[in-house]
C-alpha cells in the first residue's frame, strides 16, 4: 500500500469536493493500491493539521457549522512549507488580478518540494511557463486537469491518449453558464436579462456574471490550452473576445430558421486565439445544450477527436482534481 499525504488549501466548494471525493472513493482507492491521507486543511481563517491523517467527515462538519475548518492559525503558506506531505491541491478562488493568494500557493510549493494540482486558473493564466519551468526543475509534477471544463479531461486526453499527434486547432464551449443562457434564449424566446435573472436565482450564473458573460472566463481558459498544448506563452491580452451580451432572441430566431444555433465558441491555433458568438450548424459536435462543456480537437493522425461533459460543479471538478492526484501517486 502506497501512502500519500497531501493538502487541501482552500475549502470552499471545490475543496470541500475534493474531501467529499476522498471519502465516498476511500475503498476503491485502497482496492487500487493507494492510501491518500489528508494531513492539512488550510481557508481563509487559519489550518488544521494532523500529520496521521485528519477526519473528513469531522472537518466538513466543521466547516458548515463554524463556517471555517480552522483549529489554529497556522495559514495555507506555513502548512504548505512546514508539514511533511507530498501533494499540494490548491483551489482557492481565481484572482485573474494577480493571481493570489493562489500563485503564491503553488510558488511555495514547489519551492519546497512538493507536487501541486490545481483547479485555480489565475497563477496559470498569468505565470504558466514560470510555474512549467519550476516544476520540471525540481523533478515535480504540476497537474491542472480541473482548470478548463470541469470534469472534461482535455490535457489528460491531449498529452496522453493522443501523445505522437499534431494538434492543429482546438475548438470548444468552455463556460457553461454562457451555453446555458444562450440554451434558454432560444428554446424559450426570452431576452438575455430575464434568462440571465433566471440563470442567478438558479445559482448557474454569478451575481456579477461579468467573468462569464462577457467570455473572460472562457478566454482565460483558452490561455491556459494554449500555453499548454501549442506550447504559447499567452496571456489575456492575446484573445480576442467578445461576449453574449448584445444576443437578441431575434438573433437567435434568425439562426433557428436556418438550422444554426448560436455558441459562444472559443478557438485556438497556432497563431488565433479568439472567443466570440458563432453560428453553429444543429447537428455540429459543438452544437451541445445546457451548461454542458465541450472541446473539438482536431489531430493530423486521429483527425477529430470531440468530449463533451459537465464543465462545473464541486463533484465534477472533484473528479479531475482525483485523477491529477492517482496520476502522480502512479508517476512519483
Amino acid at each position: 500500500m502506497k501512502t500519500i499525504k497531501i493538502s487541501i488549501i482552500g475549502f470552499g466548494a471545490v475543496g470541500q469536493g475534493v474531501a467529499r471525493s476522498l471519502l465516498s472513493k476511500q475503498e476503491y482507492l485502497k482496492k487500487q493500491g493507494y492510501d491518500i491521507r489528508v494531513v492539512g486543511i488550510s481557508d481563509s481563517k487559519g489550518s488544521e493539521i494532523n500529520t496521521k491523517g485528519i477526519d473528513l467527515e469531522d472537518a466538513l462538519n466543521r466547516k458548515k457549522q463554524k463556517g471555517t475548518v480552522a483549529i489554529d492559525t497556522s495559514d495555507a503558506l506555513e502548512l504548505i512549507r512546514n508539514v511533511k506531505h507530498d501533494i499540494v491541491v490548491e483551489v482557492t478562488p481565481t484572482n485573474i488580478g494577480n493571481g493570489e493568494p493562489g500563485l503564491g500557493n503553488i510558488r511555495a510549493a514547489l519551492h519546497a518540494g512538493r507536487h501541486v494540482v490545481t483547479s485555480n486558473k489565475g497563477p496559470l493564466a498569468l505565470r504558466f511557463t514560470e510555474l512549467k519551468e519550476a516544476a520540471e526543475d525540481n523533478g515535480l509534477h504540476l497537474r491542472y486537469e480541473a482548470t478548463v471544463g470541469g470534469a472534461v479531461p482535455i490535457f489528460n486526453l491531449v498529452h496522453e491518449a493522443l501523445a505522437g499527434n499534431s494538434i492543429i486547432g482546438i475548438e470548444g464551449i468552455l463556460n457553461g453558464t454562457c451555453n446555458y443562457i444562450l440554451t434558454r434564449m432560444e428554446e424559450e424566446r426570452m431576452p438575455y436579462e430575464l434568462v440571465l435573472k433566471e440563470a442567478q436565482e438558479l445559482g448557474i450564473a454569478e451575481t456579477d456574471p461579468t467573468y462569464d458573460v462577457e467570455g473572460i472566463d472562457s478566454a482565460i481558459k483558452l490561455v491556459i490550452i494554449a500555453n499548454s498544448i501549442f506550447g504559447q506563452n499567452a496571456t489575456y491580452g492575446d484573445v480576442d473576445v467578445t461576449g453574449i451580451t448584445k444576443i437578441t432572441p431575434e438573433a437567435l430566431e434568425l439562426a433557428n430558421k436556418n438550422n444554426y444555433v448560436v455558441k459562444l465558441v472559443c478557438e485556438v491555433r497556432e497563431s488565433r486565439l479568439t472567443v466570440a458568438p458563432r453560428l453553429v450548424p444543429k447537428r455540429h459536435p459543438l452544437a451541445v445544450g445546457g451548461t454542458l462543456n465541450v472541446a473539438s480537437i482536431l489531430t493530423d493522425l486521429a483527425g477529430r477527436i470531440t468530449i463533451s461533459g459537465k464543465g462545473a460543479g464541486s463533484i465534477e471538478t472533484a473528479s479531475s482534481i482525483l485523477s491529477d492526484i492517482l496520476y502522480i501517486a502512479r508517476n512519483s
